[in-house]
């Protein structure tokens, strides 16, 4: 099965999960699972929020990017990944301040 995020219209949430600016989105979602090409731009992040029911898989393909979890600052670039685990916490801002940060996120269970 191919998913072409190229065909997808891309949708802005201001403040995502409380962040700052605008988290966009191009998602691909079956009702078991979320698959989400995303865009931070400069001065923006999303939020810290609870992984409650569900986990969520964070691949970055370009730019910088500093993730809080769980109470810790990780720091990724491009080819590098984050996980955060069922019952756990992150937030991720784009660390640039001269580019965007793209990503992939890949949530199961929503």
């Amino acid at each position: 099965m191919i998913i072409d995020f190229n065909r997808m219209e891309e949708v802005a949430t201001p403040q995502f999960k409380g962040g700052t600016g605008d988290a966009v989105f191009r998602t691909y979602n079956d009702g078991t699972n979320k698959i989400m090409l995303g865009r931070l731009d400069t001065g923006c992040s999303i939020g810290n929020h609870l992984h409650e029911t569900n986990s969520e898989i964070i691949y970055v393909l370009s730019g910088e990017a500093r993730c809080l979890y769980d109470g810790t600052e990780e720091q990724l670039n491009a080819g590098m990944c984050h996980y955060c685990p069922q019952g756990h916490e992150h937030s991720l801002i784009n660390a640039s301040e001269s580019t965007p940060l793209i990503f992939l996120a890949i949530v199961s269970n929503c």
